[in-house]
């Protein structure tokens, strides 16, 4: 199976000769709070007969995700808008908005049948079920 995503083990550190790089450690627990850009996490299981994908997509209508697959190549796609006010009185405070689109795609070990699979929203969880292609079953050369 291919890699859904690629661990950077570097990611949060900073450039040690930056001016703000104690003010970063300090303020690491404070940056978690906030709320950055959605990210697209997902979960790939298979049996013998199908994969089953599970998206993370909270706060998205079900009519602003796309799902294309050919062969064995799947992608995802949501149009996410985010707004978020905090007011005192008649005064707001702060206010955050987000839109974008949050997209993943993936190749699978073997090749699915698109008539068969299937789609479901609920709850901001995506799900998929997309059977294998019977004639397109992978299968192990004998070594002699």
């Amino acid at each position: 199976m291919s890699n859904l995503t690629r661990f950077n083990p570097f990611s949060e550190l900073r450039d040690p000769f930056s001016e703000d790089f104690f003010k970063g450690f300090a303020m690491r627990p404070m940056y978690r709070l906030m709320e950055g850009e959605p990210q697209m996490r997902l979960d790939l299981t298979e049996d013998d007969k199908n994969f089953f994908v599970k998206a993370e997509i909270p706060g998205v209508k079900k009519e602003d995700i796309k799902v294309s697959v050919e062969g064995n190549q799947v992608s995802l796609s949501a149009e996410v808008k985010k707004e978020k006010e905090e007011k005192q009185g008649a005064k707001i405070i702060r206010s955050e908005r987000y839109y974008g689109s949050v997209a993943r795609s993936f190749t699978l070990d073997e090749s699915v049948d698109q008539s068969a699979a299937s789609a479901k929203y609920e709850d901001g969880v995506l799900q998929l079920t997309l059977p294998k292609k019977p004639n397109g079953q992978s299968h192990l050369l004998k070594i002699v």
